[in-house]
C-alpha cells in the first residue's frame, strides 16, 4: 500500500501496531477504521498477489454466467462467475490463499470444457454478484419446488380431478410462477410470451428483438395451471377450452403500468396462450431513434404539413409499422388540431390525442368507428390498419374531405400497395389526388455497440450486395457517406457480449423504402393502375428499395449484412 501511495509508511506501521492490540488482522482493521476504500484496498492486495483485480459493485451479471458456478459451491467458496465465453470464464475470488477452493473451482470448469481465469475482489464486489442469484431460474425453482410439496398434500385430501385443478389455480406457487413470467418478459424487453405445451414439458418462449427465444422449460403436468391462472387474470372463461378467446391483462411491474394482450388457441390436447406486452406508459421514439434520417426523413417532414392527405405505413405483421405511425402522430400532434384515432390496441398513450379502441364483438369496427370521427370535428385522423374496402373508401373520402389521414396496410413493398388499394375498388384518380406518402418497413437487429467488429464475407455474397449497392442513386451515396470511395465493401457484427446476451445484437433499426406522391407519380397512379412498377417509381423520384436502404445501413454498422438478408427475405 506504500508503493500504491495509499498510506504512508507511518500510517501502515500504526495500522500494524493497533490491529496487534486489538488481535485483529491488518485488513480488518484498516476497513473498520475506515482508513482506506474496500476497493482501493483490495486492488492493492491483488497486486500483491499478482492477480488482476475487477470491481463488480456495478456489475450486472448475465445468468449464463453467474450459473456456471452453482449457488452451493458461490456461497462456500466465496467465487462468483462474473463473465463467460465459450471457452473461459472469469471469477471473482475473496480469499486468494484458499488454495483447496481453487483447486475445486477449476475442477468443476475443466469438467465443462472451461479455462478459469481469477480476479481478487472485494466482499462489496462478491455480495453484490451473489445477490444476483435471485434470477428467473432461481425463482421458478423454488416456486416449484413449493408446487410439488402441495401437490403430495393435495393428492391425499382430494381425488377428483376438477377440484385438483381448482387447488392448483389458488395456490401460490402457480401465481408466482406466472407473476415471474411476466416481469421477467417485461425486464427482457420482450415483446411477446409464449407459452406451449410439448410432448413431455411445457415450453416459456419470449420474443426479444423479433426472434423467439426459448427461456424456460416447465413440468409438463403444471402447464394446465399457468394456463388456467393466465385465464383468470384476463377474466377469460376457465371451462372454454373448444375455441380461442381473447383477453387482456393490466399489472404494475417495477413501477409501470404494462398491458398483456392475451390470445389462447385449443391445440390437439392442451391449450397454448400468446401474450403481447404493451407498456402503456411509453412514448413513442422519435423517427431517429427508429433509423430514419438523410432524405428518407426530409421526405417524411414535407409530407406530414399537408392538410389533406393520406399517409401510410405498410409492411408484414411486426415490422413496426405502428410503432412508425405512433412517431409521426406525435409529431403532428399540436395544440391547434384535434386528433382522433382508431387502435387495435392502444399501445401507447399520447397526450392531446382522442384514442378509441376498436371493438368488433359490439359492433364498433375500423368502418363504423371511422364514420364516427368523421362528426368529431378532426383535423387528423389515425386509422389502426385499412383491412377492407369499406375501410379504405372511406379513409380516401376523409382525406378528400380536408382530412390528414395515416393508416397501416400489409403489403410487401411501396409499389405494391397502390394496385392493393385499387383491388380494394378504390378509384385511381381517387387514390391518386389524396395519396401522399407510402413508407415499407422490416426491422432489422442492430448490431450491439459494444462488442462490433469486421466481418468478413464469402466473396459470392460480396459480388450480389456489390451489384445492389451500385443501383443506389449517386445522390444518395453522396448524401450518406460524402467523399468515401467503396472500393472493397466492409461490413460489421457483433462478436457476442455480455451486455447482449452473447448475442451480437441490441435492439432493432428500421429498413424502408419511402414513395413520395408527387404530380409526375400521380399521373402515373391514374393513368395506368394496376400496371405501375418500380421503374415509374424511380422516374418520377430520387427513390432506394428497402434492400439498398439495408445495405447502406449495414456498411454504417447498425445492422449486419446477413440480417438484413433474413428480413428482406421474410
Amino acid at each position: 500500500m506504500k508503493k500504491k501511495k495509499i498510506l504512508t509508511g507511518e500510517q501502515v506501521n500504526q495500522a500494524v501496531e493497533q490491529a496487534a492490540a486489538k488481535q485483529q488482522a491488518v485488513e480488518d482493521f484498516l476497513l473498520e477504521a475506515k482508513l482506506v476504500e474496500p476497493e482501493k484496498l483490495t486492488e492493492a492486495k491483488a497486486q500483491a498477489y499478482g492477480l488482476q483485480y475487477e470491481n463488480l459493485t456495478t456489475k450486472k451479471v448475465i445468468e449464463f454466467a453467474l450459473n456456471t458456478l452453482p449457488t452451493e459451491v458461490a456461497e462456500n467458496y466465496k467465487m462468483v462467475c462474473f463473465d463467460r465465453e465459450s471457452t473461459h470464464i472469469k471469477v471473482g475470488v475473496i480469499d486468494p490463499d484458499n488454495f483447496k477452493a481453487i483447486e475445486a473451482v477449476q475442477f468443476l470448469a475443466k469438467e465443462q470444457g472451461l479455462f478459469v481465469q481469477f480476479f481478487l475482489v472485494s466482499n462489496n464486489s462478491f455480495t453484490h454478484v451473489f445477490r444476483q442469484y435471485r434470477s428467473l431460474s432461481k425463482e421458478i425453482s423454488v416456486a416449484l419446488k413449493l408446487k410439488e410439496d402441495e401437490e403430495e398434500e393435495r393428492k391425499e385430501q382430494q381425488k377428483k380431478e376438477e377440484e385438483e385443478i381448482e387447488e392448483i389455480i389458488g395456490s401460490a406457487p402457480v401465481i408466482k410462477i406466472v407473476s415471474v413470467i411476466l416481469r421477467h418478459a417485461v425486464e427482457g424487453g420482450a415483446s411477446d410470451i409464449h407459452i406451449e405445451p410439448m410432448q413431455k414439458e411445457a415450453r416459456v418462449r419470449y420474443r426479444i428483438d423479433g426472434i423467439l427465444r426459448t427461456s424456460l422449460v416447465l413440468p409438463r403436468n403444471i402447464h394446465e395451471a399457468i394456463v388456467a391462472r393466465v385465464k383468470v387474470l384476463s377474466n377469460l372463461k376457465l371451462d372454454e377450452t373448444r375455441i380461442p378467446q381473447d383477453g387482456r391483462i393490466r399489472q404494475v411491474i417495477n413501477g409501470k403500468e404494462v398491458d398483456f394482450r392475451v390470445s389462447t388457441l385449443p391445440l390437439v390436447s392442451e391449450e397454448k396462450v400468446v401474450m403481447r406486452v404493451l407498456d402503456v406508459t411509453k412514448g413513442a421514439p422519435t423517427l431517429e431513434d427508429l433509423g430514419f434520417g438523410g432524405r428518407s426523413l426530409a421526405t417524411i417532414n414535407e409530407n406530414i404539413k399537408k392538410t389533406n392527405k393520406m399517409f401510410l405505413v405498410v409492411g408484414p405483421t411486426g415490422s413496426g409499422k405502428s410503432t412508425t405511425l405512433y412517431s409521426v402522430l406525435h409529431m403532428v400532434n399540436k395544440e391547434g388540431v384535434n386528433i382522433s384515432t382508431l387502435e387495435d390496441p392502444v399501445e401507447y398513450f399520447m397526450p392531446g390525442v382522442n384514442q378509441s379502441q376498436v371493438r368488433p364483438e359490439v359492433g364498433f369496427t375500423f368502418a363504423s368507428g371511422l364514420r364516427a370521427l368523421l362528426r368529431q370535428d378532426p383535423n387528423i385522423i389515425m386509422v389502426g390498419e385499412i383491412r377492407d374496402s369499406e375501410t379504405a373508401e372511406l379513409a380516401i373520402h376523409a382525406s378528400l374531405t380536408g382530412h390528414f389521414v395515416l393508416s397501416t396496410m400489409h403489403t410487401n413493398s411501396a409499389v405494391g400497395t397502390i394496385p392493393r388499394l385499387l383491388d380494394m375498388k378504390v378509384e385511381a384518380f381517387l387514390l391518386g389526388s389524396t395519396l401522399s406518402t407510402v413508407l415499407a418497413q422490416r426491422l432489422a437487429r442492430k448490431i450491439c455497440q459494444h462488442c462490433k467488429v469486421e466481418d468478413a464475407m464469402p466473396d459470392d455474397l460480396i459480388a450480389e450486395v456489390r451489384q445492389e449497392f451500385e443501383r443506389i442513386p449517386k445522390e444518395v451515396i453522396a448524401e450518406e457517406f460524402g467523399d468515401q470511395k467503396f472500393e472493397k465493401l466492409v461490413f460489421f457484427k457483433g462478436k457476442g457480449c455480455p451486455r447482449c446476451g452473447n448475442s451480437g445484437y441490441a435492439g432493432r433499426v428500421a429498413v424502408a423504402e419511402i414513395v413520395d406522391v408527387n404530380d409526375d407519380l400521380r399521373h402515373k397512379i391514374i393513368e395506368q393502375g394496376h400496371a405501375i412498377k418500380d421503374d415509374d417509381i424511380r422516374e418520377s423520384q430520387i427513390f432506394i428499395s428497402m434492400m439498398q436502404d439495408g445495405i447502406i445501413k449495414s456498411l454504417k454498422g447498425l445492422t449486419t449484412i446477413q440480417e438484413v438478408m433474413r428480413v428482406m427475405r421474410d
